[in-house]
Parts: structure tokens; C-alpha cells; sequence
């Protein structure tokens, strides 16, 4: 008998007698620790042949990730990224019943998802699709690249056969995302139900369950986007030690080419798509999933996320720059429920009015004190704050004498700055584009508005 088959014996033996008795709302007993070492052995002997592998990229990247185990998981494994480091969880049981040549394409699975930044983006658009329909899309995609596929993988033959599409090899996320959405819910408007995705154990729970299998990814939400940024590239770089394949390499420079000059527009878009904005019934609107049920109410949003845009005028921002950036930022939160306060300040809070276009926006007064950055986040704390977006030269305090009150922060600095002086920014750091000067009549130019892009770097994801 093989180590793999003595270890599932063993460790089906422990579950049956401690973890599938456990009594209702007693947490069940940790898997002893000479269990843990034999199966974190056979972790180890999985991660050498990947190393050994032509392509050994899997095997170095998976060397640096941490790995736990989780008897809660609803897939063989599962990854997300805790305080400094990339971590795979294994559920035990689910992984070890599938073929060696499983189990590395499962391990391969969730590192193609980390490669293809799925952990950051389906924050982004969890907002516009449903679980279900984005965890069936990113599983999609990796799949595609993997071979065999994991034990109860998604392919796109399979949700094709499940929902009547005809979605082909090499799609993008969100035309995935979009399109299996619209088959899920054709398939609810029909009444329809399906457990495909869920496979059922002899006990009582489901072993595998497609609409959680990513939930670990949930906590993510406070994580800084640009942290995630920067540990991946790390990790990019020490994992590409030999050949890679055309698909890997593709998608690694496109993650350098796309951050090294990702535009503050590109991580405003995602900071305002994770602000709550609650909802309410209402008989105005149709039910987003049975229209057809005149008397379901629909849904409506009810809560004003705040958003305070501060307006360092003792620097170098220039008219221009905050006209266009202004423009832009009420391009970006146009199809949200938003309070938008400016502050414009120095050393202290000169002035503060509500904004919601740009017809709002007041003449700046020559102000031309120091720079204090903390009157602005004391302001922030006390006003129940959502998002701060700061717009400064950079030039200020060390260190804030207040701490922020658990909103986002976003510090977008001039063109020509020489940097921001604190210490510890507390939320990310941009540059606007350096750009010459305009009088505001040049700007409020009805052929110059509207939003374009086109000065940027193309965002294009697979």
C-alpha cells in the first residue's frame, strides 16, 4: 500500500471517530500531530517533483506560500493571502482522494488564480455578478491552463452543457463573469434547480460546494490592493527560475507592464467599488432575479458612501490638474450613491462645500501656507468618512498626529512631486500626470469633456 493510501486511511479512520461526531456547536478535536507531519510529508514530496518539473515555476512559487489545512473548506484547496505571505489551504481528505496528477494540478489551480490577479478583481466585480457566477468564471480560465483538471473542476465544456452557452477558450473574466450570470439566471426565470456543482458526502455536509470555494478570499476586503501588488510581483520574480510556458509568461508580463504604471484612476475605481452602499425594498423595481414575480420587490440602494476630496493649496496642484482629476473622479463613482465633500487646506481647513459636479466646484482662493496633513484626516474622523482622496504635493508632516478612523485613503500627488513626506502614508500612494496649466474657461471646454482613457496603459486581463 502506498504512503497516499495509508495516509487517507489513516486520517478517514481520525475523521469518522472525532470529526464527524463532533456534537452540535462543539468545535471538533485538531487532527494529532503525528497525522499533520505525515501529511505535510507527502505536501513535501509534492512540492519536489514540482520543483523538478521542466517547468519548475509551480514548484518555487509554491515554496514560498505558507500551507494549513481546513476541514471547512469546500474544495480540495483554496489560497489567500494572510499579513506577509501567500497561504494554501488543504482540506485533507478532498485533496489526497484525488490522483497525484490531481493533486499538482490542483495546487497549480490556485496559484494560476493568485498570477491572473483573481483575489483582487472578483473584489471588483463582486458588486455586478453573483458569486456563483464569478467563482464558475475564474475557475474556468485556470482550468484551461491546467491538465488533468482538479477532482470536480469546472470546465467551460461543462458550464456550457449546464447553461446553454457557448463560451470558448481564452475569454476574459468579465465577459465569463457576464455571460454565465446571464445563463444563471435564465436558469432561475425557468424554475429550474441543479446540484452540479455540489457533490454530496455519505455523512451530511457537501464535499464540494463551487459557490464557497473561494470564500477565504472574502477577507481580503481590508487588505491594501498594493500590498497584494507587491508581494505577488516578489513572488513572480523568485518563482521565474527556468523555462515558462506561453501562457504564464504572457500573463506575468502583463502583471509588471500593468502595475508598474497602474493609473490612481484604476485603484480609485477599486477602492469606491468596495464602499457599502446598502439597500432597500421597493415596489419600484422589478426583482433582479425573478422578474417575472410581480410581487417580489426589487431592490434599491439607500446609503450615501462619503467620499472627502482634499485640496493640499499650498503646493504645486495646479488648476488643471484637480479640474481633470475632479472630472475623472466623478466619472469613476458616477453610477453610485456618493456624498462628495471638498476640503480645501494648508496648515489648517480653509474652506468646505459639497460637490456633484463640476459646476460645484468653487474658485480656489491663493492660499499659500504650510502644509499640515493631519486638520484633514481629524476632519475625516469626525464626519464618518468613507474614502479620503488627498490631491498635495507630497510636502508635509513626518508623522500625523491623529490616526485614521478606518476609512480608505488614497493620497494622489502633483505631477512634480518630489514625494510624500509621512512616514507611514496609511493607504496608497499615486502621481497625477504632469500636464500644463489652463484657465478653468479652457477646461469647462464642452468638446474637451467626457472621460478618456486613452492617455493610459490598456488594462486587459485574462
Amino acid at each position: 500500500m502506498d504512503m497516499r493510501q495509508r495516509l487517507i486511511d489513516a486520517i478517514q479512520i481520525w475523521a469518522n471517530e472525532n470529526l464527524y461526531t463532533a456534537a452540535p456547536g462543539k468545535a471538533p478535536a485538531a487532527m494529532p500531530e503525528e497525522l499533520n507531519q505525515l501529511f505535510y510529508a507527502f505536501i513535501s514530496k509534492l512540492s519536489l517533483s514540482l520543483m523538478e518539473d521542466e517547468e519548475n515555476f509551480y514548484g518555487y512559487f509554491f515554496f514560498q506560500m505558507g500551507k494549513k489545512t481546513d476541514w471547512d473548506l469546500r474544495a480540495p484547496t483554496a489560497v489567500t493571502f494572510e499579513h506577509t505571505q501567500y497561504v494554501l489551504y488543504f482540506h485533507p481528505l478532498l485533496f489526497l482522494e484525488q490522483t497525484p496528477q490531481q493533486m499538482i494540478s490542483s495546487i497549480k489551480h490556485e496559484i494560476l488564480h493568485i498570477v491572473f490577479q483573481h483575489l483582487l478583481r472578483s473584489r471588483d466585480l463582486r458588486q455586478h455578478y453573483s458569486k456563483l457566477a464569478l467563482n464558475l468564471a475564474m475557475d474556468a480560465i485556470v482550468n484551461t491552463y491546467v491538465d488533468p483538471v482538479p477532482e470536480d473542476g469546472e470546465t467551460i465544456d461543462r458550464i456550457n452543457n449546464q447553461y446553454g452557452l457557448f463560451l470558448i477558450p481564452y475569454d476574459t473574466l468579465e465577459d465569463y463573469a457576464e455571460k454565465i450570470q446571464r445563463g444563471i439566471d435564465w436558469k432561475e426565470r425557468s424554475k429550474t434547480t441543479t446540484t452540479d456543482h455540489i457533490t454530496e458526502t455519505a455523512d451530511k455536509e457537501p464535499r464540494f460546494d463551487i459557490r464557497h470555494a473561494h470564500d477565504l478570499w472574502e477577507q481580503l476586503d481590508t487588505q491594501d490592493p498594493q500590498v497584494l501588488v507587491k508581494f505577488t510581483e516578489k513572488y513572480l520574480d523568485t518563482a521565474s527560475q527556468g523555462p515558462l510556458s506561453p501562457h504564464l509568461a504572457g500573463a506575468i508580463a502583463a502583471f509588471k507592464s500593468l502595475n508598474k504604471a497602474l493609473p490612481w484612476q484604476t485603484y480609485l475605481s477599486r477602492m469606491a467599488g468596495t464602499l457599502f452602499c446598502g439597500t432597500r425594498r421597493t415596489t419600484a423595481r422589478l426583482n433582479r432575479r425573478q422578474p417575472y414575480r410581480l410581487d417580489l420587490r426589487g431592490e434599491l440602494h439607500h446609503y450615501k458612501a462619503r467620499i472627502i476630496v482634499a485640496l493640499d493649496v499650498s503646493g504645486s496642484i495646479s488648476d488643471a490638474e484637480f479640474h481633470q482629476a475632479m472630472q475623472e473622479v466623478l466619472q469613476i463613482v458616477r453610477s453610485m450613491q456618493v456624498k462628495i465633500t471638498v476640503l480645501e487646506c494648508d496648515d489648517q481647513i480653509k474652506k468646505a462645500y459639497p460637490v456633484r459636479s463640476l459646476r460645484d466646484l468653487q474658485k480656489r482662493h491663493p492660499y499659500r501656507g504650510g502644509t499640515a496633513f493631519s486638520p484633514v484626516f481629524a476632519y475625516a474622523n469626525a464626519h464618518k468618512t468613507d474614502l479620503l482622496i488627498y490631491f498635495t504635493d507630497g510636502q508635509g508632516e513626518e508623522t500625523l498626529s491623529v490616526t485614521p478612523g478606518g476609512y480608505k485613503v488614497l493620497w494622489i500627488l502633483s505631477g512634480h512631486s518630489k514625494g510624500l513626506s509621512l512616514r507611514n502614508p496609511c493607504g496608497i500612494v499615486k502621481r497625477l500626470q504632469p500636464q500644463e496649466d489652463m484657465t478653468l474657461s479652457e477646461l469647462d471646454d464642452p468638446h474637451a469633456d467626457g472621460y478618456s482613457m486613452n492617455n493610459q496603459e490598456p488594462v486587459a486581463f485574462i
